[in-house]
């Protein structure tokens, strides 16, 4: 498996993990009971599961009242994509083994 189909597999699982926390989330919070503290949602997205955590947020409508989560997840997505378009565009050669 080369560098590049692992990093996909782990963004697309990251990603699933993401979404179903924030549906695990929500519903916990419609039945009362305990919740997925919002630190451990910000971290699924930071460590790259933020398309997940807005696709959840925006599908379960969980958290959309939150400013934190309605303008911090984006913010972080923005600066996934802008920290891979700098590696990409860099002279610096990333060696795979």
């Amino acid at each position: 498996m080369n560098a590049v189909t692992l990093i996909l597999v782990y963004l697309i699982v990251i990603n699933f993990i993401s979404f179903t926390a924030m549906g695990v989330d929500k519903a916990r919070a419609r039945k009362r009971l305990w919740r997925i503290p919002e630190s451990t949602l910000f971290v699924l997205a930071l460590i790259g599961g933020s398309i997940g955590s807005i696709a959840g947020m925006h599908l379960f409508h969980h958290k959309t009242r939150h400013r934190r989560f309605l303008y911090g997840l984006p913010a972080i997505l923005i600066l996934q994509i802008l920290i891979v378009i700098i590696l990409a565009t860099s002279p610096i050669e990333f060696l795979v083994m």
